[in-house]
Formats: structure tokens, C-alpha cells, sequence
């Protein structure tokens, strides 16, 4: 993702009303399964859409949401992607080279308030070691595959690996990805899986479905590559009912950053704006995105990626699309 500082993040939460009080997270519990899982603990504060600025369609109600409150040192900053694992929790990659994993917390009314359960581990190089350096570990995409796979895509050094599954992770392997030439800090930032492979989506622009022969053009790359100002897609998730949800980001310097979640159709054509959020109410840097299926309902949960910077917030916000 661009490193530029999103002052707006500050603003934001500035004018957003503080909606409770702040909850401290109960850490995961080790095991003897652990396998290289460490608990970490945090505290969560539930955080509103704020003054007038969010625009939901019609048919899309907010469903709650948390701010992250961790110190300095803590492996939960720079969260870039987000998956959920189909029972109640979640997995994030952060773009430092961790993986993160927890339990959504939800009310009686099934409104997100907070987060349980919370553990990190440090993805690995192919060779087992633990990722050190920033090039090596700047992680933006995460998908989960048909057969329950832990896709990674990198950017930098431009490159998608598979883990294995999330119940034992291994030393990663590469597979496919799309033959493009990436700038440096503008590659893979969204990847979901499709059918019985992944679908790939370019920051700058350009959408691919891939498998482990080819990878498959379905929107070609802009000549010019999207602006900071442009819509920008950076998390993908596959919707249950068919095609995907992404979310997009907008920055104009000097504080204007906006965030949209829309559909796209297997052709790659995005639909309507589902959810806008700008200020002067809630927003920040999102570039996580997870979707699954609540009763006739689509929930939506997307993650904001703080840059470990103090004027940016580690966010998750949830919203039922009917």
C-alpha cells in the first residue's frame, strides 16, 4: 500500500462519538497444538459511524464495530487483509510479515463489539525461517481456498504463497500469479478465493483469476495506473451468494481518505456503492475485507490498517448488505 500519512484517520476519529467503553480482550489460551501461535491481549473500544459522512444503500444496515487499542510494540498494527474461518472467527495478515487470528464478539442482536481470543504467529520463508525483513514480509492479500488453503500475497517482492491449511501451516510454497510487471509498493492487494482457485486484484488496476496452470486476464491493467485519488481496490472476499465484495480507497492530500464496498461480477464490472464512509464521520485506511452468509443476510466486515502510525486506528466494522 502507499506509505503517505493518512492525517485523515485523525480528523475521523476526532468528530466519531465514542460509542463505550473500552473492553480488554481475553488472549488465546495456548495448546500443546500451538504450533508457533502466541497470545497476545488487546483492548477494543466500539466505535460508531460518527457525524454524517457514511452513506449506506439501501437494504445495508451497520452491524457494530471496534476500534483497536494496542500498545506501540504490539504485532496487531498494519493489518491489511482480513479472512473469516467459519466458526466465529477470524485471520489477518499484516503487512510487517505476522499472521493474526481471534474470535468476533458479538451481542444478542449479533452486532460486532468486540474481539476475543486473540493470538499471532510470524509467517515464514520457504525455508522455515521466520520472515525479518520488511521486503520479504510485506504481506496485503490473504484468501482461503476450496480445499481450506492459506494463500499469502506479497508485494515488493511481488509473489502469492500458499501455507497450507490454517489448522497446520507449513513452510510455503509459490504458486501462480499474474505475469505483470507491479510497481514496487502497488501489487496484489486484493486475492479471494474463485471456484477452485484465486482471483487476484491489482492496487494500480487489473483483475485476474488464476489456478495453479495460468493465471487468466479478466480486466486488463490500466495504461495509466489509478491515481491515489481514484477508487483503488485493496481487499477482495468472496460473496456466498455469487461474485465478490471489495472494498476501495480514495486519498486526496491533504485529509480527504474515503473507503466504498461494492460487488464485482465474474467479468470484473463493479456494482453500486453499498457502503461509503468519509468524513466527517468514521473512516480511515481500509483494506481488509470478509463476507459470509447470516441467515438471508450477507455480513460484511471490513479492516483499516493503522501503518503503525498514531494518527491512523486499527478498525473493524461490520455491515448486513440484504
Amino acid at each position: 500500500m502507499n506509505r503517505r500519512v493518512y492525517v485523515a484517520a485523525l480528523a475521523a476519529l476526532t468528530l466519531a462519538a465514542c460509542a463505550g467503553a473500552v473492553v480488554t480482550s481475553q488472549p488465546w489460551t495456548p495448546t500443546p497444538e500451538a504450533d508457533g501461535w502466541s497470545p497476545v491481549s488487546v483492548s477494543t473500544r466500539p466505535v460508531g459511524l460518527g457525524l454524517p459522512g457514511a452513506v449506506l444503500a439501501k437494504g445495508v444496515r451497520y452491524a457494530g464495530g471496534v476500534t483497536v487499542l494496542a500498545g506501540a510494540d504490539s504485532p496487531l498494527h498494519s493489518l491489511s487483509d482480513l479472512k473469516l474461518t467459519g466458526d466465529g472467527g477470524f485471520i489477518a495478515v499484516s503487512d510487517v510479515g505476522d499472521l493474526a487470528r481471534g474470535t468476533l464478539a458479538l451481542d444478542r442482536e449479533g452486532r460486532l463489539v468486540g474481539l476475543e481470543g486473540l493470538g499471532v504467529r510470524r509467517l515464514t520463508l520457504t525455508d522455515g525461517a521466520p520472515i525479518s525483513q520488511k521486503i520479504d514480509g510485506d504481506a496485503e492479500g490473504l484468501a482461503v481456498t476450496a480445499d481450506g488453503a492459506l494463500l499469502v500475497s506479497f508485494e515488493r517482492d511481488h509473489r502469492i504463497w500458499n501455507y497450507g491449511p490454517l489448522t497446520a501451516l507449513r513452510s510455503p510454497a509459490a504458486v501462480r500469479r499474474p505475469d505483470f510487471p507491479f510497481p514496487e509498493n502497488d501489487g496484489m492487494e486484493g486475492l479471494a478465493a474463485s471456484g477452485d482457485g484465486w482471483r487476484v486484484a491489482g492496487e494500480s488496476g487489473g483483475v485476474w483469476d488464476c489456478s495453479a496452470a495460468r493465471c487468466v486476464v479478466v480486466t486488463a491493467p490500466p495504461e495509466t495506473p489509478l491515481a491515489d485519488s481514484d477508487y483503488r481496490i485493496t481487499g477482495m472476499d468472496r460473496d456466498p451468494a455469487g461474485g465478490w465484495f471489495v472494498v476501495q480507497r480514495s486519498y486526496r492530500a491533504p485529509i480527504d481518505v474515503r473507503a466504498r464496498v461494492r460487488r464485482m461480477a465474474a467479468d470484473g464490472r463493479l456494482g453500486p456503492v453499498l457502503v461509503e464512509l468519509k468524513l466527517p464521520g468514521t473512516t480511515d485506511n481500509f483494506e481488509g475485507i470478509a463476507a459470509e452468509r447470516r441467515g438471508e443476510r450477507m455480513r460484511i466486515y471490513v479492516l483499516s490498517d493503522d501503518n503503525s502510525l498514531a494518527v491512523q486506528r486499527t478498525m473493524m466494522l461490520a455491515f448486513d448488505v440484504r
